[in-house]
């Protein structure tokens, strides 16, 4: 029985070829995962995005994922909630963390949603942090991806001047535009 000895610069070659053959493949597997399945993998539930997906990308290392939506759109849960066209964040297991493109409507008001968690899936609660606080509702809500609405225009912004939050659309009513030009006037005095 005859041994072949190859030389050490082939087999360290072919050792290279298959890992890159393994880092095209787990690549691709990473890739075609829609954003409904790495949801559910991550402990999630799926209902937190919505249907309409163009494109979505999956950083399988950092867990950072990018979600492009066919329109801008809003679903009606408990409270209002607005997708932008691209809905990025890192993915983790039970939340999503540095969040972009979703917020949420609380009365008048819409805040950004900068994460989403759920501590221990048993409790069916899940919470949103929308900055200022984390907004606490049931995990049944989002079973399965809503039903967006389409829309043509962000939800209002919202103007932080002096730790308070006003909303945009306020600032133009006839008691915003009174106060706007009374702060006017009083930074007018102080300049003369």
């Amino acid at each position: 029985m005859a041994v072949i000895i190859y030389p050490l610069s082939v087999t360290f070659h072919c050792f290279l070829a298959l890992l890159l053959l393994l880092s095209i493949c787990s690549v691709a597997a990473a890739s075609s995962v829609s954003v409904h399945d790495a949801l559910r993998h991550n402990g999630l539930p799926i209902g937190l995005l919505p249907t309409n997906v163009l494109n979505f990308s999956l950083d399988a290392t950092s867990g950072r994922f990018e979600l492009l939506l066919r329109c801008a759109c809003n679903a009606k849960f408990e409270n209002q909630l607005h997708y932008d066209y691209n809905v990025t964040g890192t993915l983790s297991y039970g939340q999503i963390k540095g969040m972009s493109g979703v917020s949420a409507q609380e009365l008048f008001l819409w805040f950004p949603v900068k994460g989403i968690r759920v501590d221990i899936p048993s409790s069916g609660l899940i919470y949103f942090d929308v900055g200022v606080i984390y907004k606490q509702f049931s995990l049944s809500l989002f079973e399965s991806p809503p039903d967006c609405t389409e829309v043509t225009d962000s939800p209002p912004e919202l103007l932080f001047r002096e730790d308070r939050i006003v909303n945009s659309e306020l600032s133009q009513s006839r008691f915003g535009k009174l106060g706007y030009e009374a702060e006017q006037d009083n930074a007018m005095r102080a300049l003369s």
